[in-house]
C-alpha cells in the first residue's frame, strides 16, 4: 500500500512537472502571437504601406522610416498581402481591406504591363516595371496570397485570378518533366527553392478553397524532394543545380541551406496531415540535418554549410529560426519526444533576440559570425517567416 501511494504521488508530481512545461510553452507562444498580433501587423499595415504611390515598402529603417528608394520586389508585396489575408480570416487583424489594395496595385502595376501574361519581377518604387521577367519563386506566393485571400474575402474575382495564375505556371513556368523554369525568359541556376514554395502554395489552395488541381500538384513538388533535390552521399538539400538537374559544386561540394532543410520538415508533415499519409522518416532525418548546423550557444540556425559539413556563412538570418521552431511544432504533432520544449525554448529566445527591436514590430534580421548584428534595415519580406511560426505555435502550442 505504501508502495501504491508512492507510486502515486511520483505520477503526480511528473504531472505537475508536464503541466508546467506545458504552460511555459504556451506563455512563450502567448507571448509572441501577442507581439505579432498588437505591434507588428498594426505596423507593417500602417507604417509598412505606401499611401502616396502605393504598395508596401520594402524594408524600413532602424528609425522607423521607409527607405523610399529601394526597389520592391513583387514577392514581398504577394507576402505581405498574404499575411494580411490569413490574418484576417484567424480574426487577429482586420486585414482584409489592406490585403485588397495591395492586389488592386498589383494588378494594376505588376500584371502584364507589357501585354504578356504573369506578374513582373521588381517594381520600381513609383511602380514602374524595374525587371520584366516572370519568376517562378514570385508566382509560388501569387499562389499562396491568392489562395488565402480568396477564402478571406469570398470574391469571385479573386478566386477568378488565383485560377488564372495557377493555369500561368502549369501552362508557361512548368517544363516537360514537371519542374519549375526560373524565370521567363529562361535563366540559371535552377533551384530547388521555388518547387518548395509551390509545395507550399499548392496546399494554401487545396486547405483554402479545395483547388481541384492542387492535391495533384502538391504530389509532384512532395516527390521530387527525394527524387532531385537530396544529395545522395549525404542525404542533405542541395539548393543549385544546371539546366539537366545536375547538382552544382563549388570546390567539391554543393551548397547547403539549414533553413530550408527544416522549412521542408514542416512542409512534409503539413503534407501528410491534408493528404492522410503516415508521418515518413525523412522530417525526422531533414531536422536531424539542420541541427548540425546549430549554433551551439543558442541554438539559432547558421546561414549556409555545404555537402562536406563546411560553413559557408556563419552569419545567421532571422527567417531560419522560424523555420525550425515550425519544424519542432511539426515534429510534436507526431508524438516527437521534447519537440514542444524545444520549440518553446527556441520562441523565447527567439522574442529576447531578432524580436527584441529596433522598433516595437520591427525586428533585427541577421547576426554576424560574431554575434552582432549584421544589418541596418528591417525588410518586410521577413514578416511572413515569422507570422506563419507565430500561427503554428498558436495552433500547436495554446489550443
Amino acid at each position: 500500500m505504501a508502495q501504491h501511494s508512492q507510486d502515486d504521488r511520483n505520477a503526480a508530481a511528473t504531472a505537475r512537472i508536464a503541466t508546467r512545461r506545458i504552460r511555459a510553452g504556451e506563455e512563450n507562444a502567448r507571448r509572441f502571437v501577442s507581439w505579432l498580433r498588437n505591434e507588428a501587423l498594426p505596423f507593417w499595415s500602417d507604417r509598412g504601406w505606401d499611401a502616396r504611390r502605393g504598395g508596401f515598402h520594402e524594408r524600413m529603417f532602424f528609425d522607423g522610416k521607409a527607405d523610399d528608394l529601394v526597389m520592391r520586389r513583387t514577392r514581398v508585396q504577394w507576402r505581405q498581402i498574404y499575411v494580411y489575408a490569413h490574418a484576417h480570416e484567424l480574426g487577429w487583424t482586420a486585414g482584409l481591406k489592406i490585403a485588397l489594395k495591395g492586389l488592386e496595385h498589383m494588378i494594376a502595376r505588376a500584371w502584364a504591363p507589357d501585354g504578356a501574361p504573369g506578374f513582373v519581377h521588381v517594381l520600381n518604387p513609383d511602380g514602374s516595371v524595374s525587371a520584366g521577367k516572370r519568376d517562378a519563386y514570385d508566382h509560388a506566393f501569387a499562389i499562396l496570397a491568392l489562395s488565402w485571400l480568396s477564402r478571406a474575402s469570398g470574391d469571385a474575382q479573386v478566386r477568378a485570378l488565383l485560377d488564372r495564375v495557377m493555369d500561368f505556371c502549369e501552362e508557361a513556368l512548368t517544363d516537360a518533366n514537371g519542374f519549375l523554369i526560373e524565370a521567363l525568359p529562361p535563366e540559371l541556376p535552377r533551384r530547388q527553392n521555388p518547387h518548395m514554395h509551390m509545395l507550399e502554395a499548392m496546399m494554401a489552395a487545396l486547405e483554402t478553397v479545395n483547388h481541384p488541381d492542387a492535391a495533384a500538384r502538391a504530389t509532384r513538388y512532395r516527390r521530387m524532394l527525394e527524387r532531385s533535390f537530396l544529395d545522395r552521399e549525404t542525404g542533405l538539400l542541395v539548393e543549385f543545380f544546371d539546366d539537366d538537374w545536375n547538382v552544382i559544386t563549388e570546390e567539391g561540394a554543393a551548397v547547403v541551406e539549414p533553413g530550408h532543410m527544416a522549412e521542408w520538415v514542416w512542409l512534409i508533415r503539413k503534407y501528410e496531415k491534408l493528404l492522410g499519409q503516415k508521418a515518413s522518416p525523412l522530417g525526422t532525418h531533414l531536422l536531424g540535418a539542420a541541427l548540425r548546423a546549430a549554433e551551439p550557444q543558442t541554438g539559432f540556425l547558421i546561414d549556409e554549410i555545404d555537402t562536406a559539413q563546411q560553413v559557408r556563412r556563419a552569419s545567421r538570418r532571422l527567417w531560419p529560426q522560424t523555420e525550425l521552431i515550425k519544424a519542432w511544432l511539426a515534429q510534436a504533432e507526431t508524438g516527437a519526444d521534447r519537440a514542444e520544449e524545444a520549440a518553446d525554448t527556441l520562441i523565447g529566445t527567439l522574442l529576447a533576440t531578432y524580436l527584441s527591436g529596433p522598433f516595437a514590430g520591427g525586428w533585427y534580421d541577421r547576426y554576424d559570425a560574431a554575434g552582432a548584428i549584421g544589418i541596418d534595415t528591417v525588410p518586410a519580406s521577413t514578416l511572413y517567416h515569422i507570422f506563419v511560426a507565430a500561427v503554428e505555435a498558436d495552433r500547436v502550442l495554446c489550443a
